[in-house]
């Protein structure tokens, strides 16, 4: 599994991801007792053993579903201010309280894979573009 220390990755789960499945995943304790967990968050304990393993420390903290903008932008490692312009574009739904702007944390983090994606894709296509600092056979 992928652990990489400088990126966080935020395990979020909706509804139907909250819900056992039969002969799904379990922890099992020392005495062996086990206790159904949901396949998501086994995912969430599967990063974590990896990342101890690795030798690396673990942070866990509970994040509510929606928060104030700038809380989510840090949850999910993007600018404040390029999140609030974002928002106030229109690219993600927030409402204003008296003196905070709250988003979902599940919108933030899908724009925020979105955002990924599209930068991966562009540095895709210049990594594709023939370069113009190669000579060509006519220049040598």
């Amino acid at each position: 599994m992928d652990v990489t220390p400088t990126r966080p990755k935020v395990f979020l789960l909706d509804e139907q991801d909250r819900n056992l499945v039969a002969n799904g995943p379990a922890l099992t304790d020392p005495s062996g007792a086990r206790h159904d967990i949901p396949p998501k968050v086994y995912e969430a304990m599967a990063y974590v053993e990896a990342a101890l393993r690795e030798g690396y420390a673990v942070q866990i903290t509970p994040l509510r579903q929606e928060l104030p903008i700038d809380e989510a932008a840090d949850a999910a490692l993007m600018p404040r201010k390029e999140l609030r312009l974002l928002a106030s574009q229109g690219e993600i739904p927030f409402r204003s309280s008296d003196y905070v702007d709250w988003v979902k944390l599940s919108d933030v983090l899908a724009l925020s894979a979105r955002l990924d994606a599209a930068r991966e894709e562009m540095l895709q296509s210049f990594a594709e573009e023939e370069s113009w600092d190669d000579p060509q056979d006519g220049d040598r």
